[in-house]
């Protein structure tokens, strides 16, 4: 990999996908890409990206993004969003109207089911409540419908585990499966944050997570999908960050309303 096929990368990725890599990253960038110049047949990576921008070539360019993106989650990450969500799901329950939340970054599911399982704590497992996730990694996404994991997944306490997942047995013992009606309550489709397509969302949300997915972002990037979403949300609507994550510069779009959670103006 030369420097410029490492800038080109860097190129593509922040225009596909918004994320900025620096320069420090070259080796990861080598190791998860090599992987697809070995299956494509490719001898150089210059020959991969010439590829890459020919007609025709989207499956080509899932996978490229596939291989840049983080994914790292686990069941009930960060505590106090949940908590929060409790007293948040109480407070807009009732009224005859469904609840709509957003999990953006879904990545293998274990924070969309953690949110699933608070709404079924909280509002029992008739809730009308609707979670859609997304991600902008199709392979994820296909692990998170699934909802298959190990008995020893990090964040599940034993009341959970019995109340909420299938224990496999044979061929499966060691594995867990979300229950289905669990299940019912999560949808999964692909979306992308730098596309246009946000109308296809459907209706505006109630709650929105989208945690730990803007430190990938330079500030112009996190300015155009925090317009996005707040065009995607209804006022007074919630939305859930990372803890390193402050949008101060969008006062005018959302107000810290407590730890990590801003509320939609």
């Amino acid at each position: 990999m030369t420097g410029a096929d490492f800038e080109r990368i860097r190129a593509l990725i922040h225009q596909r996908a918004g994320i900025s890599l620096h320069a420090g990253k070259q080796a990861m960038v080598y190791s998860r890409l090599s992987r697809r110049l070995r299956e494509t047949g490719h001898r150089s990576f210059a020959d991969y990206l010439q590829g890459l921008e020919r007609p025709g070539s989207d499956a080509e360019w899932q996978e490229f993004v596939n291989c840049l993106t983080t994914n790292l989650t686990a069941f009930f990450r960060e505590e106090h969003h949940f908590e929060a969500l409790r007293e948040d799901l109480r407070a807009r329950a009732g009224g005859g109207r469904a609840l709509r939340i957003w999990c953006n970054a879904a990545s293998t599911g274990e924070e969309p089911y953690s949110i699933a399982m608070t709404v079924v704590e909280t509002l029992g497992v008739s809730a009308p409540v609707k979670v859609v996730c997304s991600d902008i990694d199709t392979k994820v996404l296909a692990t998170a419908a699934r909802g298959v994991y190990a008995a020893d997944a990090r964040g599940l306490t034993p009341e959970r585990l019995k109340r909420h997942f299938l224990r496999g047995t044979g061929a499966n013992a060691g594995h867990i499966r979300v229950r289905p009606e669990l299940a019912r309550l999560v949808e999964f489709r692909p979306f992308n944050l730098m596309g246009s397509a946000w109308g296809s969302l459907g209706e505006p949300f109630d709650l929105v997570f989208c945690r730990n997915v803007m430190i990938y972002f330079d500030a112009p990037t996190q300015r155009r999908v925090l317009q996005g979403m707040h065009g995607a949300m209804k006022p007074g609507g919630l939305l859930y960050v990372g803890h390193s994550e402050n949008f101060t510069d969008s006062r005018e779009l959302f107000r810290l309303r407590g730890k990590t959670i801003y509320e939609r103006l």
